[in-house]
């Protein structure tokens, strides 16, 4: 059995990677991970830290070398729903990347044959697996629709707890990396100043803002989520200094730094897409937002104001409906609930309103398949949730890509957690492009200026990282 095992080690070690989307029918492939997986497949230890943050400063600027990172921070949010304060995988062992055709059956096959962790992301364009909807937007970023990698050495952090699982082949590395890690520079690089442009000008997002009030008020949609984009050609940044920035200013608990190859994805998100714990499903869209002022007074007003606001609970609780109906394609029958309504929750720059609805599911039901029935989240999209998103498709002039879709991790024991990415800053190094969005719900309450005041509310923290 060693023998075999050591023969099959070296045979992984001769090829730095697999792409499953390049080898559909591998059965070679198949074979050798079924073997491992028999044999042990990671290596795992704990250490105690004695300085969390430095240390997690420490591991991402080490992560950069690279060419698949996926970095999680919670920001030390307190939240009842939380693995890990930090996690780190980086270096693909094998990988999916694909377009939306049959992603989800694709993502399907892919996790069941590696059992293992694997991280990657929904681009919001998955959806036309889903449906027969299209997206002909402009694009100008150029990112796969599905992309997920099982990496060869991961970290977990917890408090200063740091458990550490590589794979087999790669465990001799363990202590040299370490040693890097612990002697890893953490440098400021100053970017060159960035022209912010801006794809739909104020008047025209009026105008698409009272076209959708339009629909609204002949019974086509009751809510949708409008976005637009801003950008910047030609443009050369720091990826690692602008999410620092951006993470410094919104502290949120979804933050992501995600890296493939020149590829980049810097967020700061304050919402949860969908997590899995065992049988029970967990979601917590948020729909309403006031800003944070300085003085306390003010800002309890703001909060108080927010909380009452009866159009802002009226697009949570629209939301929530919707939630409730893709959460029970996959319920055991009567265990869709609402654990909490409209919960006020206060972040570094805003005040949010988020639910949170939950169900459990038999231990046969797929995790891929969960995620397909609920995806794209309702929050980024409207109610009824097909028609809110043919018009937006209809009055939005960028394609939306991995802005809406959602980051995260599938476990070994097939839980999951994944964010939504909003109040992020997208950027392809190759093509010299930047890109960020943002959005508001549009209800029969809305108005066009208060929507338009909203999208810039939730722009301000882009706007100063790359200014």
């Amino acid at each position: 059995m060693n023998f075999l095992l050591n023969v099959i080690l070296f045979l992984l070690k001769s090829v730095p990677k697999f792409s499953f989307a390049s080898f559909p029918t591998a059965n070679y492939f198949i074979v050798i991970l079924s073997a491992i997986k028999t044999m042990s497949l990671r290596t795992i230890f704990s250490k105690k830290i004695d300085n969390p943050e430095g240390f997690k400063n420490q591991l991402l600027h080490w992560s950069q070398q690279f060419a698949e990172v996926v970095f999680l921070d919670s920001n030390n949010y307190h939240q009842k729903q939380s693995s890990f304060d930090c996690v780190l995988a980086v270096d693909a062992f094998t990988s999916i990347k694909t377009d939306y055709h049959n992603c989800f059956e694709d993502l399907k096959q892919y996790q069941q044959q590696t059992k293992d962790w694997l991280f990657g992301y929904l681009s919001y364009d998955v959806k036309n697996d889903v449906e027969e909807l299209h997206s002909n937007n402009f694009d100008g970023l150029h990112f796969p629709d599905l992309f997920f990698f099982q990496p060869k050495k991961l970290f977990l952090l917890k408090g200063n707890q740091l458990e550490v699982q590589y794979l087999r082949l790669c465990d001799d590395e363990i202590e040299s990396d370490f040693d890097e890690i612990n002697q890893c520079s953490v440098f400021n690089v100053e970017h060159s100043e960035i022209d912010i442009k801006q794809r739909i000008s104020k008047d025209e997002y009026f105008s698409k803002v009272n076209k959708m009030l339009e629909h609204i008020h002949r019974g086509d949609i009751y809510e949708a989520n409008f976005c637009m984009e801003f950008y910047a050609e030609n443009a050369t940044l720091e990826p690692v200094e602008i999410y620092q920035k951006l993470n410094a200013i919104s502290k949120p608990p979804f933050a992501i730094f995600f890296k493939n190859n020149q590829q980049y994805l810097l967020c700061a998100s304050p919402e949860r897409y969908l997590r899995k714990e065992a049988n029970k499903i967990i979601s917590q869209p948020i729909k309403g937002t006031a800003k944070r002022f300085s003085d306390e007074t003010l800002d309890n007003n703001s909060k108080s104001a927010l909380e009452q606001n009866p159009k802002e609970r009226s697009e949570n609780i629209m939301i929530v409906d919707l939630v409730r109906n893709d959460l029970s394609h996959t319920a055991i029958k009567g265990t869709v609930a609402v654990e909490e309504l409209c919960g006020i929750y206060t972040f570094e720059q805003v005040h949010q309103m988020i639910s949170t609805v939950v169900s459990n599911v038999e231990n046969t039901t797929s995790p891929v398949e969960i995620l397909k029935t609920t995806f794209p989240m309702g929050s980024m999209t409207g109610a009824p949730k097909i028609s809110a998103m043919k018009i937006i498709e209809e009055l939005e002039e960028s394609k939306r890509g991995l802005y809406s879709g959602a980051v995260g991790y599938f476990t070994p024991h097939n839980d999951f957690d994944f964010n939504v990415v909003i109040r992020s800053i997208l950027y392809n190094a190759a093509a010299n492009y930047v890109s960020f969005s943002v959005g508001s719900a549009i209800t029969s309450q809305s108005n066009p200026e208060q929507e338009y005041e909203e999208c810039l509310l939730k722009a301000k923290a882009m706007f100063e990282v790359l200014s």
